[in-house]
């Protein structure tokens, strides 16, 4: 009879109807108990499928594997040995690379092995006999030789019993060399299977002779594998290039003939590959990612170069998270006796991908910095001027259409130092140029054989003067890149005639594109250098076709990762033959830093007067004014007051004459006096008055 619990359920008292319910539970299914292989069974699933009893299979599989592998190394390496069989790989190999000469070669090679090899088994006919004669000849006179050692000791010593005694003791020695030879003979014969096994384990082990299931995560994964020649061929042969697969496969070493020995070139390797006919360098370069990836190697770090040789290409493979490293300080900021020489010296830029000091020649060589933005140019742009601001003969005009400081250690130093990104200070910028431009014409009209100390023309964010849309009074453009542009008009003349004059335009600029960096801008510059890029063509135009031709490739560096990383196309920095670009990783060298070293630069000098930029329509007090244009010179002609007075405001003082000077200082006791015969003006004269005059104004203002 079923045991049905039956529960009974009224409804609450406040119901007037009271109703009596029945609730019929039913009983609860017995549960069975689970049998005992059951739970076996699922316990010994579960242990075959954690990780750890996974990991020690792969780990007792892999190296039994190790041995099978290790053996058929030694195999392989036997037979190649005993037989002619490398001779004809290697002639297989040269028939399908097309070279029949060295094919011939090879074959001639082969033949002599096959001849020596004859000769050695014939001689083994007549050995035995050979030796049997030999070791009759030579027992004899060795026993020879004892009997009269032992007959001059017997006779030495009256005894006739030594006559015998070195022969015993040859006897004896013998008779011990057999006795230790029973006695390890049989724990060696025991223990040489294990040498042997453990012979051909280490031979595996060193070639990962075992299948990729069975090897550890990290090298099936490919982290840090090194780069091997098969590896290598291996990549190629898998880059989809079908000439090349074919190739690889009738050549009998298996490709092995293409390749250079693989050397180490820094933080990674170098190796070149001579492409078999039918297969162009471009089809390689066009598949550098894939070729990194057969590499086990992210994209970023394999470079594609094109050597002098013909249908070749090189290939430089980093170490895995190699690029990711920094480099070391810059020793502009390690050595603080380090001293700059503009036209012998090379600036310490960085270091390239092989790990090689980065220098870079400065001498009358115009220079521009690409790339996008936050990617480390300004750093790379102010490192060169750190350098060469320790030469005390160099001069700085400096723009910074950016305007956050980044060259603000330079006040003091620079002749004219422009902050900000305003048209105003574009405006203020394309006067500084073009004032470089009349100093550079001036330099040209000197007599010949005349020396001038160098003047670097800075302007850092240069693509925000090309997009400036200001006129000035006659409705001509300061940016742009017509005729009529100013900016534009007056870097072209820097380029054109400047170097001759040690006048040079230095300038740093993003995301190069026609509108932002004009094509006769960017041809005029001697060093080209680019950060990370967005695109090809833009790789194009910040460094040229030859070079990204020759495999300068900066669209391919990783924005934000590979921050300070750039390509430099210049023959002022040492390229390795047959390439035309070079890959450097910068030195960083922060604000403190730099300030630190343009102190050091600031006390080589005797002390400049930095011009920067004044608001036009300002308020201005021409004597601080004169005080301030004057205070690196104990006395300056006036003609020389005027013109620096012009470039501080031209708005201001662009129309004086020196009558409008002499009236300023009439009755200041700073008038202009006599010196040489020129009119001058005094600095200390001119302090004086200023210093009379604010006492003057504390006084009636107290």
């Amino acid at each position: 009879m079923s045991e049905n619990v039956v529960s009974l359920h009224k409804n609450p008292p406040t119901d007037p109807n009271p109703v009596t319910t029945l609730t019929v539970v039913p009983d609860p299914v017995p549960t069975k108990p689970v049998p005992l292989w059951v739970r076996s069974g699922r316990v010994i699933r579960a242990a075959a499928t954690h990780d750890t009893t996974r990991t020690t299979a792969r780990t007792v599989a892999r190296h039994g594997l190790y041995v099978a592998g290790g053996a058929r190394i030694v195999a392989k390496r036997a037979w190649d040995g005993r037989t002619a069989a490398r001779y004809e790989r290697y002639m297989r190999t040269a028939e399908a690379a097309g070279n029949f000469e060295a094919a011939a070669e090879w074959e001639e090679r082969g033949q002599r092995f096959r001849d020596a090899r004859h000769r050695r088994r014939m001689d083994l006919l007549h050995s035995p006999l050979d030796a049997a004669k030999g070791a009759a000849v030579t027992t004899g006179m060795g026993i020879g030789g004892l009997v009269l050692i032992g007959v001059a000791m017997a006779m030495a010593t009256k005894d006739a019993t030594e006559v015998v005694t070195p022969l015993m003791a040859v006897i004896k020695f013998i008779n011990l060399m057999v006795t230790i030879v029973q006695v390890v003979w049989g724990p060696a014969v025991s223990l040489a299977p294990f040498l042997a096994l453990l012979a051909l384990w280490a031979v595996g082990s060193k070639q990962q002779a075992a299948p990729a299931w069975a090897l550890p995560d990290r090298v099936r994964n490919g982290e840090g594998e090194p780069i091997t020649p098969s590896i290598v061929v291996k990549a190629l042969r898998d880059l989809g290039v079908p000439a090349l697969r074919n190739a690889i496969k009738d050549m009998g070493d298996a490709g092995a003939s293409m390749l250079s020995p693989i050397v180490i070139a820094g933080c990674g390797v170098e190796v070149d590959v001579t492409l078999p006919s039918g297969v162009s360098t471009i089809e390689v370069q066009g598949r550098r990612r894939k070729l990194a990836e057969n590499l086990s190697r992210h994209e970023h770090e394999v470079f594609i170069t094109i050597p002098q040789a013909a249908r070749t290409v090189r290939l430089w493979v980093a170490d895995s998270g190699a690029l990711d490293e920094p480099i070391g300080p810059s020793p502009l900021v390690t050595d603080d006796t380090l001293t700059a020489d503009y036209a012998k010296g090379k600036a310490p830029w960085g270091q390239d991908l092989r790990g090689d000091a980065a220098g870079l020649s400065l001498y009358q060589r115009h220079l521009l910095i690409t790339g996008l933005s936050n990617q480390g140019k300004t750093v790379a742009l102010r490192s060169l001027a750190l350098w060469l601001s320790l030469d005390k003969s160099v001069q700085f005009l400096m723009g910074d259409l950016k305007g956050v400081g980044d060259w603000a250690m330079f006040d003091g130093l620079a002749q004219v130092l422009i902050q900000g990104p305003t048209d105003e200070h574009v405006i203020q910028v394309t006067e500084m140029v073009e004032g470089a431009v009349e100093e550079m014409n001036r330099r040209i009209q000197a007599p010949p054989g005349t020396v001038f100390p160098p003047l670097i023309v800075l302007v850092d964010e240069a693509q925000v003067a090309f997009m400036c849309p200001a006129k000035d009074e006659d409705k001509r453009p300061y940016g742009g890149a017509k005729a009529n542009s100013r900016y534009f008009m007056a870097v072209r003349k820097i380029h054109n005639q400047g170097r001759a004059v040690n006048v040079l335009m230095w300038q740093g600029t993003q995301d190069p594109t026609n509108e932002n960096l004009p094509k006769l801008v960017r041809e005029g510059a001697h060093t080209r250098a680019s950060l990370a890029l967005g695109t090809e063509s833009q790789a194009r135009m910040a460094l040229g076709d030859k070079a990204v031709d020759g495999g300068a490739a900066p669209n391919l560096l990783r924005p934000g990762l590979d921050r300070g990383t750039l390509v430099v196309a210049s023959d002022g920095i040492t390229i390795p033959a047959g390439q035309s670009s070079i890959t450097v990783r910068t030195h960083y060298v922060n604000d403190d830093d730099a300030t630190a070293i343009t102190d050091r630069a600031k006390a080589l000098r005797d002390g400049v007067t930095t011009l920067t930029l004044i608001e036009r329509g300002e308020e201005r007090d021409p004597l601080a004014d004169i005080a301030a244009v004057i205070a690196d010179a104990p006395r300056l002609r006036t003609q020389d007051v005027i013109k620096r007075l012009s470039a501080l405001d031209g708005d201001a003082y662009g129309e004086w004459s020196p009558g409008d000077l002499t009236r300023v200082l009439d009755g200041t006791g700073a008038e202009p006096y006599k010196s040489d015969g020129r009119m001058v003006v005094g600095r200390d004269q001119i302090t004086r008055a200023l210093a009379h005059r604010d006492t003057e104004d504390s006084a009636s203002g107290a």
